[in-house]
């Protein structure tokens, strides 16, 4: 009998990354946060934030994004998507702090967009987003290289979802695209076909094909998706050349959870149901839903719903549950469409304790998480957001 050896593995720098025992200046993921936290039982943690906030004045603007959580959302000045407090930020030149309560691509645009005495902060900076981390720098220039050698790159107008770094934003307003929200993605489409005869859309695969398919008429067949991780993006010179949409492999983890059963099942359990869902869902849950759009028409949709009508809404837990208590008192029923509890893990890591802790240390004029785009990313991923603004 012989002895079993131990395995000499050693761990890639992915996965230490993914661990949290690495850090990459280029990803959104893996970041520590310096400093002591109070404690999350602390239970002056309220009071703590409030003093810090007063302390500041106007000098402090804090933005919370929709899927945070209650206990951050009370602090924030103003709250909405992500393009929506970005532009908030730059409306508000005299604060000299930009506390962002949502994750790092958010904070990246409000750092383009605001001016350069106002510093951006985002309180973990290990919130990231998955979605946002699918799509590297280096893999969307190669991606530009396949399309070069097929032909196509002269034709092709990139068009980037806010939800993408900094860094991709720059390449799109280098090569002649431009940015879209998940409210405005058709008329970003529209005028990316005016400029040329094909579209890299990146990183939502979803959001990419719902609005091209369900919005512009076109077919699945129109579409063809890039995989970073397979040689030539797992497609062939012929499928770019044929292609109207080339849409990068990446997703949202949250949105990409709801499935067709989700949905048959909401409507068996709860008959007269509203199906309404955000597009960066998978298109066969779009299909199957009522309604369709971005986190602002979700919220408007349900302020404008008769009482006692009945919802199922397939977008982040945090924000669910906040409507579900906002329309109870009109008996408007609201549900998550999935029955397995998700949410957004990143966002998430945006908490009281981090709060209090950014807030404190601003107050005691020490500046912290401050995040800062480079001069020559700033200047071409600006010129994509105002390639965007222009839209008509």
């Amino acid at each position: 009998m012989t002895t079993a050896q131990p395995l000499d593995v050693q761990p890639t720098p992915l996965a230490l990354l993914l661990l949290g025992r690495e850090a990459d200046p280029k990803s959104e993921r893996g970041v520590e946060c310096p400093g002591d936290l109070p404690s999350p039982s602390d239970p002056d943690l309220v009071a703590r934030a409030r003093a810090a906030k007063e302390k500041l004045g106007e000098k402090v603007f804090v933005l919370g994004h929709h899927y945070q959580r209650d206990e951050v959302i009370q602090f924030a000045d103003v709250t909405g998507d992500s393009f929506k407090l970005a532009r908030d930020a730059a409306a508000r030149p005299e604060a000299e702090y930009i506390v962002f309560c949502g994750v790092h691509f958010m904070a990246e645009s409000a750092d383009i967009l605001t001016s350069d005495d106002q510093k951006v902060v985002l309180p973990d900076l290990a919130a990231g987003c998955s979605m946002a981390d699918m799509a590297t720098a280096e893999q969307v220039a190669e991606c530009w290289d396949v399309l070069a050698e097929a032909g196509v790159a002269e034709a092709t107008v990139p068009v980037a979802y806010m939800n993408s770094s900094a860094d991709i934003k720059s390449f799109t307003g280098k090569h002649g695209g431009t940015i879209c929200t998940s409210s405005n993605a058709k008329r970003a489409l529209d005028w990316a076909f005016e400029q040329g005869e094909k579209v890299l859309f990146l990183p939502d695969q979803h959001l990419g094909r719902n609005t091209a398919v369900r919005d512009m008429g076109m077919s699945l067949e129109d579409c063809v998706v890039y995989n970073p991780h397979k040689p030539n993006g797992g497609v062939t010179p012929e499928q770019l050349r044929a292609a109207k949409m080339i849409l990068w492999r990446g997703h949202c983890s949250v949105h990409g959870r709801f499935s067709l059963e989700s949905v048959e099942d909401v409507r068996a359990r709860i008959p007269g149901v509203n199906v309404l869902v955000h597009p960066e869902c998978r298109h066969e849950v779009v299909a199957a839903a009522d309604y369709v759009g971005s986190t602002e028409y979700i919220i408007k949709a349900l302020e404008a719903a008769p009482a006692g009508s009945k919802w199922a809404i397939g977008t982040e837990l945090n924000l669910v549950r906040r409507l579900a208590n906002r329309f109870a008192a009109e008996d408007k029923e609201i549900v998550f469409l999935d029955k397995t509890v998700c949410f957004c893990s990143t966002m998430n890591r945006i908490d009281l304790p981090h709060l209090v802790w950014t807030l404190e240390s601003l107050a005691e004029g020490k500046l912290v998480n401050r995040i800062e785009v480079d001069r020559e990313t700033e200047s071409f991923a600006k010129l994509a957001l105002e390639r965007m603004l222009a839209l008509p």
